[in-house]
């Protein structure tokens, strides 16, 4: 076919017929030089890849730079892929198979954040003891025990989804996770919990100390505070419906008087959600409230302004001693009583002291009996 000349070096096309025989367009080659020995290669279509002389000449220097692989590695590089598919090729797949998956998008935010880069164009069995243990030591340095476990977790969840679904061979190894102390029990003195509602009161952030007070009051997870819809609340009957917690099953709660007057002071309007952000949507965090009331409020620094709040909750509840803990994991929605266990030596105190105070009473008892006898002597 004849080739034609463009106003760009090394660029020429040839005319060929249209995919699918709707008449004729151009097909862009280039032409360079590189490491003496001379190359020419197709770009694209004028229609069907949308390609002009102008992208062509920008391929072209690319090309002559190392920048852009040919059309024929790429070509290869898919093929391989799809033979041996990357850990970005099985979180595709994976979020393809688990749309309706709870916590997804945390997933695809871990994913392109913490794996994308050192592990995503690795198939699994490229990857070894030593990438895994980098990639933990790197995300060690900014993060929390606790993201750097969920990370590595869903790296082996991946792996384990494209070998159970026979996209690809296992690595010789397991990934395996840093341990967590989750076992964090966090309580306020009585001081401390008058500091934190003088701060939550005073803050200019009405809707973000309401998110606080519903978290002291009901022990509910910032997720599902934030997610709450007007219809969830039951003023009638008098309690919160929970949406997908994470025990995974819904679940209600008892609406108690605290928490329908923090309700009650919320200002209702179109929006279906109690808590809405910005424009709108659902807000997703309330973090420079919470740790500016936390400041005022002169609470230790590593006191989760929300997720402590929960377990404040918890503790007033079994410290009290006349809450169950059978009871507490259901007023938590924990999935298992197991759970809850954390605050059983709370309660194990509080029954401690009874015991203690009964003993008390006996030997008060004693000891007056015992001067009685001494006066009738």
């Amino acid at each position: 076919m004849k080739r034609h000349k463009t106003a760009y070096p090394g660029v020429f096309y040839r005319e060929v017929d249209r995919i699918g025989g709707r008449g004729k367009e151009r097909m862009f080659y280039v032409l360079f030089k590189k490491d003496d020995q001379l190359f020419e290669e197709k770009v694209g279509r004028q229609h069907a890849d949308d390609m002009t002389a102008a992208r062509a000449a920008r391929i072209r220097a690319e090309r002559i730079e190392g920048k852009r692989p040919s059309r024929k590695e790429i070509r290869e590089k898919k093929k391989a892929t799809k033979d041996k598919p990357t850990l970005s090729f099985l979180w595709e797949q994976y979020k393809k198979n688990n749309p309706g998956l709870k916590g997804l998008k945390y997933d695809e935010s871990r994913f392109k954040t913490h794996i994308k880069t050192s592990l995503g164009s690795k198939i699994p069995v490229e990857i070894d003891p030593l990438s895994i243990e980098r990639l933990r030591i790197n995300l060690q340095k900014k993060l929390s025990i606790g993201t750097v476990k969920n990370t590595l977790e869903l790296v082996r969840r991946i792996i384990n989804f494209g070998v159970k679904k026979k996209l690809c061979a296992a690595p010789s190894f397991k990934v395996s996770l840093p341990r967590v102390n989750n076992v964090v029990t966090e309580d306020l003195t009585p001081n401390q919990m008058k500091n934190l509602l003088t701060a939550i009161h005073e803050d200019h952030d009405q809707q973000g100390a309401a998110v606080m007070l519903i978290a002291l009051s009901t022990g509910m997870r910032k997720r599902e505070i934030l997610s709450l819809g007007w219809q969830d609340i039951n003023f009638e009957r008098g309690f919160i419906a929970i949406r997908n917690p994470k025990g995974g099953t819904d679940a209600t709660i008892p609406l108690n008087d605290t928490a329908k007057s923090v309700f009650d002071r919320i200002a209702k309007t179109e929006n279906p959600l109690v808590f809405p952000g910005i424009h709108g949507n659902q807000r997703s965090d309330i973090k420079r409230t919470a740790n500016r009331i936390r400041e005022k409020a002169d609470l230790p620094k590593d006191f989760r302004p929300l997720h402590g709040l929960r377990h404040v909750y918890a503790s007033m509840l079994a410290s009290s001693g006349q809450v169950d803990l059978y009871t507490l994991s259901k007023l938590l929605t924990h999935k298992d009583v197991k759970m809850t266990s954390r605050y059983a030596h709370l309660r194990d105190e509080t029954m401690r002291r009874a015991s203690n105070l009964a003993g008390s009473m006996i030997d008060n008892a004693l000891q007056a009996e015992s001067e009685t006898e001494v006066s009738n002597g």
